[in-house]
């Protein structure tokens, strides 16, 4: 597999033409693929880029490197946009429903005589053009659900991290350095940070204490990630990213060049397996169990 350190234009919800919800001015530049994404056969690439490292008084103590696949230019916003899209439909739950004019309740009776009243035909008081009565193509009980591929979904997030590494910074652990909950005292670190508290920004640690959580949790433009928390969404709406050295290894680790998914797949299927091979010995304990109860009875009767 090829690769390659060319970097790619920023991609979040102000750059990226996919996101527009209204024309732009200009729509020749607006990227259109001519044919399918799948027949273009671009390798994914490597992205290296290199981010100071801060300690918690704000002074530069060194500096790291991140290593994350991201895909081809041609194919990046359309990756992106399906995660993004994937997440938001994943999170309805499809309940909302309406009352057609013959599930509503009443209207059973002739609300007055068809001729001789000089008002319009009314064969019931739940007809939808009357208040209260039924809702006409309503919205009923269904299923969001889009299934994206564990890859794509997994390229998706490394390559808007990608993105996004012109305005990341790194920072030493500072889980042991908030004493009580203060949120005067976060500002004040991502001040000395280079943050500016009106702008959003993306924090994301290994762990999170209770001081720091309670310390963070009033300021409405920071978002506090772990990675198990970690998702599309905050990444490309964070006008700012910042990692501990922790979590820059998971990244790396997890989202990096040296991952290989079938690993994880073969791990799944050894749990799979694993669990089939303890369902079926419990099964067997309790037929024996069942077996052994039958022959008490037996001996008893």
């Amino acid at each position: 597999m090829a690769l390659s350190s060319t970097s790619h234009p920023s991609l979040s919800f102000f750059s990226s033409s996919i996101f527009f919800t209204t024309p732009l001015r200009n729509p020749k530049s607006i990227i259109t693929f001519t044919k399918p994404l799948s027949s273009y056969h671009s390798p994914i690439r490597s992205s290296l880029s290199t981010l100071p490292i801060l300690s918690f008084s704000g002074e530069k103590v060194g500096e790291t490197s991140i290593d994350l696949k991201s895909a081809p230019p041609e194919t990046a916003r359309a990756v992106v946009h399906r995660g993004i899209v994937t997440d938001q439909q994943n999170k309805r739950r499809g309940t909302a429903s309406t009352l057609t004019r013959a599930e509503v309740r009443g209207g059973g009776v002739k609300p007055y005589g068809q001729k001789k009243t000089g008002k319009a035909r009314r064969g019931s008081q739940r007809t939808p053009l009357r208040p209260g009565g039924g809702v006409i193509f309503g919205p009923k009980p269904r299923d969001w659900s889009v299934k994206i591929n564990r890859k794509e979904k997994r390229l998706a997030i490394s390559t808007a991290l990608a993105s996004g590494m012109a305005n990341a910074v790194v920072v030493e652990d500072f889980v042991g350095e908030f004493e009580r909950p203060k949120t005067k005292e976060f500002i004040a670190a991502m001040r000395r940070w280079g943050l500016d508290p009106k702008e959003k920004a993306m924090f994301l640690v290994t762990e999170v204490s209770d001081n720091v959580r309670l310390s963070s949790r009033n300021i409405g433009t920071l978002k506090m990630l772990t990675p198990r928390t970690l998702n599309l969404f905050d990444i490309l709406n964070a006008d700012k990213l910042v990692f501990t050295r922790a979590a820059l290894d998971y990244l790396n680790r997890m989202y990096g060049n040296d991952y290989d998914v079938e690993d994880e797949y073969e791990g799944e299927a050894r749990m799979k397996r694993l669990k089939t091979q303890f369902t079926s010995i419990n099964l067997g304990l309790v037929a024996t169990m069942v077996r052994a109860k039958a022959g008490l009875c037996e001996l008893n009767a």
